[in-house]
């Protein structure tokens, strides 16, 4: 079935919605560019010009600043989330994040949210743009790759306890993009001698990613020198690595069942 405007249907997770492919594709993404218009076939006069449907994206404000994707996708429970965006500014988060859903439709859903609890806080939802959502995105990939103070200002115990943490050959990847696939992180580690059994991209209780994964290692000498991996990016979004073991593993896909 084809979907006005959306040739691979409604559903976020199944329009393959990688944010780095919206970017080098444009406006065509969402299969129209800026002032197109759709043309129905409308007995018996004709075709009839249509506007292009509006894309798909609202603005979130005040959020907990210990937010992850996966509490954005539990807040707006039962949509279609393509892609979370949070925004940062000098290495810290803002508490703003723009979230892009399955079909225009949707927005109007989310958009019933504004103002209501996440965890402590209530937060607010705004309509937004494609310029906008595009802008942040510039900003973050510029921000990410030309400040390395990013980095830097987080704590410096944080990382070493990463530095000084036990690996046992099994990395957890947090920070995924939502419709992130074993490819994407195959090619993330190209380095690395991987098979796709070895890869688990955990889910929650409703079948849905949560940006997060698992990749066991051939040894724990991989999973140590993959570590220098820590923080680049994948796509536009870059990706905490942790050590990790078997039985955290175990239990983050057991938990998705």
């Amino acid at each position: 079935m084809f979907y006005r405007g959306y040739p691979d249907g409604p559903d976020g997770r199944e329009m393959g919605a990688k944010r780095q492919r919206m970017v080098d594709q444009g406006p065509s993404f969402y299969g129209n560019s800026p002032g197109s218009s759709f043309m129905y076939n409308t007995p018996p006069y004709g075709y009839v010009s249509q506007p292009p449907p509006p894309f798909p994206v609202v603005r979130l404000r005040g959020l907990p600043f210990d937010c992850t994707e996966t509490d954005v996708a539990e807040f707006f429970r039962g949509l279609d989330i393509v892609d979370v965006l949070f925004v940062h500014k000098g290495g810290k988060f803002t508490g703003e994040a723009f979230c892009v859903l399955g079909y225009p439709l949707q927005v109007d859903f989310a958009l019933q949210k504004n103002r209501q609890n996440m965890g402590r806080r209530y937060v607010e939802v705004f309509r937004s743009k494609r310029q906008d959502y595009y802008k942040a995105i510039a900003n973050e990939v510029s921000e990410s790759r030309g400040s390395p103070r990013r980095n830097i200002s987080r704590a410096k115990s944080y990382d070493e306890g990463k530095d000084l943490a036990e690996h046992t050959g099994v990395l957890r990847l947090r920070g995924l993009p939502f419709s992130a696939g074993k490819d994407d992180i195959m090619e993330f580690f190209k380095d690395f001698v991987l098979s796709e059994d070895l890869i688990h991209i955990t889910m929650n209780s409703e079948g849905r990613p949560t940006g997060e994964a698992f990749v066991e290692f051939a040894n724990a000498e991989d999973s140590k020198a993959a570590m220098a991996k820590d923080r680049m990016t994948l796509g536009s979004r870059y990706i905490e690595l942790f050590p990790s073991s078997i039985e955290e593993l175990d239990e983050a896909v057991s938990r998705g069942r």
